[in-house]
C-alpha cells in the first residue's frame, strides 16, 4: 500500500457573471489528492495522510476519495475551513489566481497526528506546497525523517509560488529532500523557477550525490529524462491532441509508483539498482498515462484498463 501526504483542497472556477454577482464551480483537487486518486485508479492499494475540514467541503473531499477506494482512516479531522483556490479571468482574458487557505484544515496537521505504519504501507510520497507552510510542514518532515531508513519515499517539489512566493523555502526544502527521498520527479517548469539559469544535469548530479536515487525531470512535449549515479535517458513524449495539462504531473508520479508496484520494484534497493532498461519502460508508462489525461479536460488520471486498451491500440490490436 502507498501512503500520499499533503493536501486535498478545492478548485473554484469563475464559469460567468450573473446580474448579483458570479456563478462559481468549485471541483476536488490538489497534487498530492491528484496522486492517491491516480494510485487508485491504476489499481493501487492507498491511503491518503492531510487535514480535512469537518465542514461541508472536507465531506464532498472525503466522499471522492473514498468513492475512488482511497483509504481516509489516516486524515485528521480538522475544525477549520477548507482551502479554496479561486482561478478567474482578467478583462484581457489571462487567468487570474486567488488562493485562500492561511488558517484552513489541510495546514493544521501537526506531528500528534502521524500515524502509526503497518507493515504494509511500502511507500511514501510528499509534494507540494504542504511541505513548506506550516504547521503542515513540519509534521510531515517528522515522518520523512522517520520513515526514510524504512519505506520508499517519493517526492514532487510542485511549487505554489501563489502559496509561498519565498523561493529560498522550496530551495531549502528540495535541498533537505534530496538527502531523505529515494525517488525526486520533478517538473522542468519548477527547476527554471527555483533554479534559473541552472543545468538540470547539475541539478540531478547534485541531488543524486547527496543522497537521492533517482532523479526525472518531466518536461512536458519535449519528453522526459532521468538520472542514476549510473546512467542517464531520455524517453519522447508520445504526440496527442492536448486539450490541458492539469494533472499530467501528478499523473506521471502516480504511473511511475504504479509500474514500480507492478514489477515488484517498491523498495529502497531495488530503485537504487534499476536496470537502465527498467527505468526506460517506467518512463514510458508514467508517458503514456500522462498524455492520457492531457487529453481530457482538467485532473482526470486514467484506469488501468485505459492504459491497457491504448498498449493494444499502439500494437495494432
Amino acid at each position: 500500500m502507498f501512503l500520499v501526504c499533503g493536501e486535498a483542497l478545492m478548485d473554484v472556477f469563475a464559469e460567468q457573471e450573473t446580474s448579483s454577482g458570479v456563478v462559481l464551480d468549485a471541483r476536488v483537487g490538489g497534487s498530492p489528492f491528484n496522486v492517491a486518486i491516480g494510485l487508485a485508479r491504476l489499481g493501487q492499494p492507498v491511503a491518503f495522510f492531510g487535514g480535512i475540514s469537518k465542514g461541508f467541503l472536507g465531506d464532498r473531499l472525503l466522499k471522492a476519495l473514498t468513492s475512488e477506494r482511497v483509504d481516509v482512516g489516516f486524515c485528521p479531522l480538522v475544525d477549520a475551513p477548507t482551502t479554496l483556490g479561486l482561478v478567474g479571468l482578467t478583462a484581457d482574458g489571462s487567468a487570474s489566481y486567488a488562493f485562500y487557505g492561511t488558517g484552513c484544515a489541510d495546514r493544521m496537521v501537526t506531528s500528534d497526528d502521524i500515524p502509526d505504519l503497518g507493515d504494509d504501507i511500502r511507500a511514501l510520497h510528499f509534494g507540494s506546497y504542504s511541505t513548506v507552510v506550516e504547521p503542515v510542514a513540519a509534521a510531515q518532515r517528522v515522518l520523512v525523517e522517520r520513515e526514510r531508513g524504512q519505506r520508499l519515499i517519493a517526492y514532487d517539489p510542485n511549487l505554489r509560488l501563489n502559496v509561498e512566493p519565498n523561493l529560498e523555502r522550496w530551495r531549502d526544502l528540495m535541498a533537505w529532500m534530496a538527502c531523505r527521498a529515494h525517488i525526486i520527479k520533478v517538473s522542468s517548469e519548477d527547476l527554471d523557477l527555483a533554479f534559473p539559469g541552472a543545468s538540470t544535469r547539475e541539478i540531478a548530479a547534485d541531488w543524486l550525490q547527496s543522497g537521492c536515487s533517482l532523479v526525472i525531470v518531466t518536461r512536458g512535449g519535449a519528453g522526459v529524462a532521468a538520472f542514476t549515479s549510473r546512467s542517464e535517458i531520455e524517453v519522447e513524449a508520445r504526440p496527442v491532441d492536448v486539450v490541458d495539462t492539469v494533472g499530467a504531473g501528478d499523473t506521471f508520479q502516480a504511473a511511475l509508483l504504479t509500474w514500480l508496484a507492478e514489477q515488484n520494484l517498491l523498495s529502497i534497493n531495488a530503485v537504487k539498482s534499476l536496470e537502465e532498461d527498467q527505468l526506460k519502460l517506467a518512463l514510458e508508462f508514467a508517458s503514456k498515462a500522462a498524455s492520457i489525461t492531457c487529453t481530457r479536460r482538467g485532473a482526470d488520471l486514467p484506469r488501468r484498463d485505459e492504459m491497457d486498451d491504448l498498449g493494444k491500440s499502439l500494437l495494432g490490436h
